[in-house]
């Protein structure tokens, strides 16, 4: 029943993710619509970006004061209400309605994924981790791919106010999957015997504790990084695509997000019956090897190389990055109650501000440099971290080898006795 629970949630969000990616090339067009200044695109961008760094610095101190049931209905109706509010707005309030939707959905949509991520070890049973996070990650590169290729079609058909009230009914959607959740309605209801403690009190406790875990302190650091990698090739591929074919600029991006979507989901299959029949997750050092991995692959993507080796590279880049999302959540989630909200959020915290000074730091750099020099230098950083990381991760590794880092990962802490950084104190 869990599990059965647990597919309907992640059908919801793969629904809302639709509407995400939809409204991620609707509301970028209807920008520049309104305000006619491309600078504005690029605002917009900011504010949604700047939004969800502030949400996951608040995070863990509102998931201590609500339980995360709660916290993804909310999410999911606010962004569904800031949607029809922008779709009512008169004309001379349409672009404050347009800045107020992206910071909504930058702000809201944070502390969804920081709660559904955090609570994802109370929604199944220990040892399926790693499956439900696989399960997630499918269903929203699936999402990704529909909604990327159906926007176009959409707002040229039917207008961008249909393709605001597709993504509100999606969020609504989201939100009355979640209402079927069995989680206690409110923090601590879980465990009546544990001592009541305000986000405010344990925060400063929680954070030191994280801060003694290297690999964990490492492992976000890392996911910052390689999110600033991933600022240069999504702001690189429109200049290099307009490169490869300045009549038709869109198909090199089209065709590389379709494959590399595919990537994505083909490897959820392999690592789920993978853990099914070893009872292994990926652990932290598949996360370091499949960031070399996908970083490696995203540079090759802009050598210049036939479309069938490009294809094959995209479909390569995909896997990895596959591999690094579920091995980085399932890690994260082996942490005590107490700190997974606080890693969670500031993992989302760091990953937009990487994002964010990337895009920045990327889009002057591609006005001097060729698209290959900019994200080479970007994923070359990460593969650089990426490397001291995994020799972090072998060495301590070779300290405890009665504990294998890669054997019972998705039991927790206290049953595989890993201490590659997930097991630390809660006090």
């Amino acid at each position: 029943m869990k599990e059965r629970r647990y597919r309907i949630l992640v059908t919801g969000y793969a629904i809302s993710s639709y509407g995400t990616y939809l409204n991620l090339v609707a509301l970028n067009l209807y920008v520049y619509a309104v305000t006619d200044r491309a600078l504005a695109v690029g605002v917009f961008m900011a504010v949604r970006l700047a939004a969800g760094f502030l949400a996951g610095l608040g995070a863990a101190a509102l998931l201590a004061r609500w339980a995360a049931k709660p916290v993804m209905f909310w999410a999911n109706v606010v962004q569904a209400a800031a949607l029809v509010l922008l779709v009512c707005a008169p004309d001379g309030l349409r672009t404050a309605a347009l800045f107020l939707v992206s910071a909504v959905v930058g702000g809201a949509g944070t502390f969804f994924m920081v709660a559904f991520r955090s609570s994802i070890p109370d929604m199944v049973d220990e040892g399926r981790h790693t499956w439900a996070n696989s399960l997630m990650v499918s269903g929203r590169s699936m999402a990704m791919v529909v909604g990327f290729a159906s926007s176009g079609v959409v707002v040229s058909l039917l207008g961008y106010t249909a393709a605001f009230l597709v993504d509100m009914a999606t969020f609504v959607v989201c939100a009355g999957t979640v209402a079927l959740l069995p989680l206690a309605a409110r923090p601590g209801e879980e465990d009546k015997g544990a001592p009541a403690t305000t986000g405010r009190k344990r925060n400063p406790g929680a954070l030191a504790a994280l801060a003694t875990a290297p690999v964990i302190a490492l492992m976000v650091a890392l996911r910052g990084i390689d999110a600033l990698g991933s600022s240069s090739h999504n702001a690189a591929l429109p200049v290099y695509s307009t490169q490869l074919d300045a009549d038709r600029p869109a198909v090199f991006v089209s065709v590389f997000w379709c494959v590399w979507a595919l990537g994505n989901v083909l490897v959820q299959q392999v690592l789920q019956r993978w853990v099914k029949r070893d009872g292994r997750s990926v652990g932290a050092l598949g996360f370091g090897l499949g960031t070399i991995a996908m970083s490696a692959t995203f540079i090759l993507a802009f050598a210049g190389f036939p479309w069938a080796a490009t294809i094959v590279i995209a479909l390569l880049a995909g896997a990895a990055d596959g591999v690094t999302e579920v091995s980085y959540s399932s890690h994260l989630q082996t942490l005590p109650t107490a700190l997974r909200t606080h890693a969670f959020g500031l993992s989302a915290t760091v990953e937009n501000l990487g994002f964010g000074v990337g895009m920045i730091a990327v889009a002057a750099a591609l006005d001097v440099f060729s698209p290959l020099s900019v994200v080479g230098v970007a994923h070359g950083v990460a593969i650089v971290v990426a490397m001291v990381f995994v020799a972090q991760t072998l060495r301590q590794r070779r300290s405890d080898p009665a504990s294998p880092e890669e054997g019972g990962g998705d039991a927790g802490p206290a049953r595989g006795g890993r201490r590659d950084g997930a097991e630390v104190s809660g006090s």
